[in-house]
């Protein structure tokens, strides 16, 4: 086997693991191979389009990156993680090129389709290694159909804050380039709340912080979530409601290459398609509707780690208060934002609906993840000031 094939087995050798509390636990994580690369997509002045009300757009963005790439690997499994406003990876050099090309398409096409500034790059794994950190990989297989990566090391971090800073960026294509978006839809509606309130949380470990002691702190947190309803799970147990015409119509439309007069009225045909079978619940070949609906919710993409905890949770206001008093009582070991809203949103990567391992990215329907984040950082300047 050569070093080639190696790297390109590796992600595939990587354990699936089924508790998520487990992955609290970085002697969980297993190094990436030293030629790899990162990639890291970050929505410019997502503060601002939220503030407008741009949520969907923020979100579409993001998981276009994952949609684009997937595609050009031509659905080869590759570590990501989906941040709400962005999205983060990492790449065998076998594919570095064409993750380089499909960041840059998926730039312009962000420009272009949704007027949003999308700051894409790519950072040799060595450059983060000679900073002292590392980018380690785990899997967590929230069902049997499929399993998420999570990240731990410190080098993402790093890396997402180079490349704020303007750092390995790659350039957008020309303008009317366009990645192939195959499968990126976001046809169900919001969800709100069912037990108060949905919660955006997120914690990131403090600088010089004690790692066992974050690690205590995020296991706690992930404890209290687990012990409420769900495991805090912010989909309905039925799935998510759909109607026609859905709420993303338009940014679907924006996912069909070229323009032309009739492109949003394919739209509306293919998803009223979509909405009769999923209304009537009858088998069409090997989809079954029923059958899909659990696996949404059971591949939710809800929580997640990379170099911190990510979680959108349904929980009530005495939970989200008890999160809030946990972590305020821990700020020498973590920064964190929390965001409260009514409801969440899910945007969907389904490459083929009679498969089990479409997945579906959640956030909260009024800011979510970056909503948070805006908070952590406003923590850390009244900290400073």
């Amino acid at each position: 086997m050569t070093a080639a094939d190696d790297s390109e087995a590796f992600y595939a050798s990587v354990p699936v693991r089924r508790g998520f509390r487990s992955l609290m636990d970085a002697g969980r994580y297993t190094a990436l191979p030293d030629d790899w690369t990162i990639g890291v997509a970050d929505v410019v002045a997502s503060t601002k389009a939220i503030a407008e009300k741009r949520y969907k757009a923020v979100n579409m963005a993001g998981a276009a990156v994952i949609a684009a790439l997937t595609n050009a690997l031509g659905g080869r499994e590759f570590p990501f993680v989906f941040g709400g406003d962005g999205a983060s990876f990492a790449v065998s050099p076998r594919d570095a090129g064409r993750a380089r090309a499909a960041l840059a398409a998926t730039a312009a096409w962000a420009d272009g389709e949704l007027g949003l500034t999308l700051r894409v790059a790519l950072i040799p794994l060595a450059a983060i290694r000679r900073q002292g950190l590392d980018v380690r990989v785990a899997r967590y297989g929230p069902s049997e159909n499929l399993s998420y990566a999570m990240f731990a090391g410190g080098g993402l971090a790093w890396a997402d804050a180079a490349v704020k800073r303007g750092e390995f960026a790659v350039p957008p294509a020309p303008p009317g380039s366009w990645p192939d978006l195959t499968g990126l839809s976001c046809r169900f509606e919001e969800f709100r709340a069912a037990r108060g309130l949905i919660l955006a949380v997120l914690i990131m470990p403090a600088p010089g912080g004690d790692p066992a002691a974050f690690r205590a702190l995020t296991e706690d947190i992930v404890a209290l979530v687990e012990g409420s309803p769900e495991a805090g799970r912010p989909l309905p147990a039925g799935g998510p409601k759909l109607d026609w015409p859905p709420q993303g119509l338009a940014l679907e439309t924006h996912t069909l290459p070229g323009g032309g007069r009739f492109k949003r009225a394919r739209v509306l045909g293919r998803t009223l398609l979509y909405f009769l079978i999923m209304r009537s619940g009858l088998r069409v070949g090997s989809f079954v509707p029923a059958t899909y609906l659990r696996q949404v919710v059971e591949n939710s993409d809800f929580r997640k780690y990379d170099d911190g905890l990510r979680m959108i949770i349904d929980c009530t206001p005495e939970l989200a208060d008890t999160l809030e008093r946990r972590l305020a009582s821990a700020k020498a070991t973590a920064n964190y934002g929390l965001h409260r809203q009514n409801a969440a949103m899910m945007t969907c990567f389904t490459p083929s609906p009679a498969r089990s391992d479409h997945v579906h990215f959640i956030d909260g329907a009024q800011g979510g993840y970056a909503a948070a984040a805006t908070a952590l950082k406003a923590a850390l300047s009244a900290s400073h000031s």
